[in-house]
């Protein structure tokens, strides 16, 4: 009987990518994959560590998977096993660690189940991790996460991930088509673009190679996949040329998420992001001029050191302002080894949790008002296996979420509907009596 393989992943959509891809090594070693309640004989838990909850987080999932298995094999993977391998290697129960450059060859470090008194460690400095490894998920019909870039060459003062995967590095164009394809011969309908700095797309061996509207113009050409969906992009890579590219785009839809951090320009420098509000203003003018019903995501950080009750009202007044859809609201957590948790003027925690509190009821305000503005429109909607009370969900191209009765016919089709109303819980419905137009 083949021995039973279980993952956990924690982050980011790139992460989830890259555990996919661990899980094929696994399946071509003769493992199976089974679900984390599955008394599994190994345990893969990929980490993240942009929030200090990521790391309580994986020590309570070590805790949740010796109650299932006490006996299995449990490996931890990822940025929190990069940054703090020691630290996880005291994890009770915790068997292997493996850094940035090693996860990948994690087939070659399990070579014995049998649980060890003390974790071993495979850990490089960061800077080994200087090889582009392919990954993308696998397992959902509907989407894929298509890993094309890593690492990062930023050093935005609040960020470990540098630390944690390295140098800016990437896929070749040909080897992201290649994929694609692969892809899109299984039956899947969407492609979601991942990586730790995705504009930064195009360089290998410390050379830029290609750009990232490079790799859009020529993914727009692969036959067969429906939807391309660029998952976050910061606003000094996003070009005027990318969003006129994706305005009149066969397969790239509109839909942007693009990170602010803050509305103040004294904090955004604070935060060595590589632009100020202005720049932000005129790529959300330029998005709207071009494509007026594109969803505009948007990443903000609450909290940051230094950050007065007037910056915030300031970056509570620009979102306010702001033609976008939603809000992504991270609270600030203090992180080791970076500048920001040296410098002055600590936010207490509990005006950081009244900020975010206020921040995420601007974000349900928006999300309110850019679905009421689709509603009595007819929109592609790609729908999804789930169920839920009976209903089931899918996605417009410009990412409204909608719900229909459940229909396993419907399940990874993509279809015409009317945007009738709102649901009580928030989500945009389709009557019973809608009639669904085959796309």
């Amino acid at each position: 009987m083949n021995k039973k393989v279980a993952f956990y992943t924690l982050g980011c959509k790139l992460n989830y990518s890259e555990t996919s891809s661990i899980g094929r090594l696994f399946s071509q070693a003769g493992y199976d994959t089974v679900e984390f309640s599955n008394t599994p004989d190994v345990f893969v838990i990929n980490t993240c560590s942009v929030t200090e909850n990521a790391d309580k987080k994986c020590k309570k999932i070590v805790k949740e998977a010796l109650k299932i298995s006490p006996n299995a094999y449990v490996t931890i993977v990822g940025c929190y096993a990069q940054l703090k391998p020691q630290e996880i290697a005291e994890i009770p129960g915790v068997d292997m660690v493996l850094g940035a450059a090693e996860k990948f060859q994690i087939i070659d470090h399990i070579t014995d189940l049998t649980k060890k008194p003390k974790a071993v460690v495979y850990n490089q400095p960061v800077s080994e991790a200087n090889q582009f490894v392919p990954a993308y998920s696998f397992g959902d019909r509907t989407r894929t996460f298509l890993k094309v870039q890593d690492g990062c060459d930023y050093s935005c003062t609040f960020c470990t991930i540098p630390l944690a995967r390295g140098a800016s590095r990437s896929d070749t164009i040909e080897n992201v088509i290649e994929q694609a394809k692969q892809i899109s011969a299984s039956g899947v309908k969407e492609i979601v673009l991942t990586g730790v700095n995705l504009g930064d797309f195009g360089i290998r061996n410390g050379n830029r190679e290609d750009k990232f509207f490079d790799l859009v113009k020529a993914l727009d050409e692969v036959e067969g996949i429906d939807r391309i969906r660029i998952s976050s992009i910061e606003p000094n890579l996003l070009t005027d040329e990318i969003i006129a590219f994706v305005a009149t785009s066969k397969r790239f839809v509109p839909h942007f998420h693009i990170p602010l951090q803050s509305g103040s320009d004294k904090i955004l420098g604070l935060m060595r992001r590589r632009y100020k509000r202005d720049l932000y203003v005129n790529r959300v003018a330029k998005i709207k001029e071009l494509m007026p019903d594109c969803c505009i995501g948007v990443d903000v950080i609450v909290g940051f050191p230094g950050e007065t009750r007037e910056d915030f009202i300031d970056t509570y007044n620009f979102l306010n302002d702001l033609n976008i859809s939603y809000l992504h609201v991270f609270t600030y957590s203090e992180r080791e080894n970076t500048l920001a948790a040296e410098m002055k003027g600590t936010v207490p925690g509990s005006m950081r949790a009244d900020r975010s509190k206020m921040l995420h009821i601007l974000s349900e305000k928006k999300r309110r008002a850019f679905y009421e503005s689709q509603l009595n429109k007819t929109e592609e909607v790609l729908f999804e296996g789930d169920i839920k009370e009976g209903y089931m969900h899918g996605f417009t191209r410009n990412y409204v979420k909608v719900k229909a009765k459940y229909d396993p016919v419907l399940v990874n089709e993509l279809k015409m509907v009317h945007l009738t109303n709102i649901s009580p819980d928030g989500d945009v419905e389709i009557t019973e009596s809608q009639e669904i137009l085959v796309h």
